[in-house]
Order: structure tokens, then sequence, then C-alpha cells
């Protein structure tokens, strides 16, 4: 047991915090860090990024990092570019170029926060580990761009992708790209998926990471972990006031994915979960819709663990963890079928 905290673990039940997660938790309180939703959105941002040296592991080599901007007229879409070391060196060629599978990421963040810096390590990790290819979008953040502006940023990254495959020198195989976010990304997956469930080319799986699925917060989870695990119902609230200004949005299926009228013909999906979350029960939730559709669904819970942690790794040995399972997942998913 770490010194210090003998008699503050959270318990409820049989259910623990984890106590390097309440470590940091009571690190953050006694350093007066202030909470999301009292700063400006330009604070939040740099404090966010900030927080990146202490709380994530170091990152991870990889074969080729390229920016591309993507013109959307009067603004330009960044999208961060991966490539692992060695790709498709082993690849003979039979029919032309060799072709791998790629993965398309929306970072977290609530749509206000995050950038391409803040889930830098993190792509990286999974794109030396799943040795694919990885594709980081930085999405259009609110209030300044509020909804439907990251999900058509969504929909805009994955045809843009799908459109530089269809080159054979590009390496990637536009039947092998899958989607995948944390949070309000995992929420710009899920909404993608659904919204492509009828393309000529659609993604082939969906890793969707402690995913935001019910605008509305309607879930028991959203009281029960409403304060003192990070991510707080006031940080939610103004989460969802910068991306949704307009409350009759709320049910709208692009921001509420449990709200589509059929989930029937969805890609396989990998939910992840964090037990001490308040989007624990609606991530849940939706992997069980997901199930109830025919859809294929692993769902994988850190009951321990708090929103955010899989970024972390620098300091919750859980996050490692949850990366290594993920580029596990990754690897199967995107193996070519037969």
């Amino acid at each position: 047991m770490a010194k210090g905290l003998k008699v503050i673990h959270i318990l409820r039940g049989f259910k623990m915090l984890d106590p390097q997660a309440h470590g940091l938790i009571k690190l953050m309180m006694e350093h007066g860090v202030p909470a999301v939703n009292t700063q400006t959105p330009d604070q939040a941002r740099h404090a966010y990024r900030a927080r990146k040296a202490f709380s994530q592991p170091e990152p991870l080599e990889v074969g080729r990092v390229q920016d591309h901007e993507l013109d959307l007229g009067q603004q330009k879409l960044k999208i961060r570019e991966y490539r692992p070391i060695g790709w498709l060196d082993s690849t003979p060629f039979k029919e032309g170029p060799p072709r791998g599978g790629a993965l398309l990421y929306f970072h977290g963040g609530g749509w206000t926060i995050g950038d391409l810096e803040t889930h830098d390590v993190l792509c990286r990790a999974l794109c030396a580990g799943a040795h694919c290819a990885v594709f980081s979008v930085d999405y259009r953040l609110a209030p300044e761009v509020p909804f439907p502006g990251a999900f058509d940023d969504a929909l805009a990254s994955f045809n843009w992708l799908t459109s530089c495959a269809q080159d054979p020198s590009f390496g990637i195989d536009p039947e092998r790209i899958a989607l995948a976010g944390d949070s309000a990304g995992g929420n710009l997956a899920a909404a993608a998926c659904i919204a492509l469930k009828e393309a000529p080319i659609r993604p082939c799986f969906q890793l969707l990471i402690y995913p935001a699925t019910d605008m509305q917060c309607s879930f028991p989870s959203h009281v029960k972990n409403a304060k003192g695990f990070l991510l707080t119902s006031d940080a939610i609230e103004w989460f969802r006031a910068n991306y949704m200004p307009d409350p009759s949005t709320y049910a709208d299926w692009r921001a509420s994915p449990l709200n589509a009228k059929s989930h029937e013909g969805l890609p396989p999906a990998c939910v992840v979960l964090a037990g001490f979350d308040p989007l624990h029960d609606e991530g849940l939730a939706y992997a069980n819709l997901l199930s109830q559709s025919g859809v294929s669904v692993k769902v994988i819970n850190f009951e321990r663990q708090i929103h955010g942690f899989i970024t972390m790794g620098r300091i919750l040995d859980e996050a490692n963890t949850a990366v290594d399972l993920c580029v596990s997942i990754l690897k199967s998913a995107l193996l070519k079928q037969p």
C-alpha cells in the first residue's frame, strides 16, 4: 500500500478505486488544479496539453510521422499520419503493392479541448503495437465550432482516408480501416460508424474507449460518479454547453448514438469502460444495444479506474494494460480476411 493511502481508499461494496488513481486525484486537489469548467476554453486547452508531461509515458518510436491538411473550404482540417517501423517490408508483392490496415483516431476532450499533441503518445503506441497505420484527426473544437462540426469532420476525415486508399501506392487497404476514439472521440467514432453504415466503403471495426453515447446524461453513473473522480457533472455540463448550446439537439443520434433508429449491420466493436466514470453506464448500454442488434462486441471494464485513464500510463499501471489490450484487439480486427 502506498504511503499516505492507508485509510483514504474509496470503497463501494467490493468496488475500490485504484490506489494510483486515488493518489492522482489527491495530488491534484493538494495542488489546487482548477476544474476545467472554471476555465476558459483556451485556458483548459493549455492545461490539458501541459498535463501530458506529467501523466503520459515517453513516446514510442515509429517509422514515419507526417501531417496532412484537408481543405474544408474556410478552414483546414489537420490529420497526423503514423506508420510503424518496417511498414509492410515483409509483405510479398503478389497482386500489386502491399496494403495494410489503418486506424482513424478521434481524441477525447469534450469536443472542446485536446489535439494532435495530447494524444500523440497513445497514437504512437497503437501504431507501433498493432503495426498499423494510424491517422489522428484534429477536428474543429467547440464552442468556436459547435455541433455538428466535429461529427462532420469525422466523416470528412474518413472519406479523405478512403479516397487516399484508392491509390495502391498509399499502402492502405480501404476495406481494413477501423475507427477509434476516447470519450468525445469515442462518441464521434460511434456516430460516424452509424452514418457510414450504408456507404460503399465502411469501417471494419470500432474501438470505443469510455464513449459518450447519451447527451441527455440520464444514466445512474452520472449521479453515482458525479463528484470526486476528475470528470465531474459540472465539467460534463460545461463540455456539453460548449458543443451543444441548443438543448433541443441532445437527442440527435449524431450526438447521442444510443438514439439511432437501428444499430444492425454496424462493424464489430470493442468498448472499454472505467468503473468510476460518469459515462460508464451509457457506454455499457451502448455495448449491450450493439449486441442486441447482432453486432459482435467485446466489453472490457476497468472497474477501479477513472475517466481519461488510458492516456496516463506514466502514473497509472492499468493504463498501460488497457493500451496493450487495445493493441491486441486491433491487431486481430485489422488482419486481412481470406
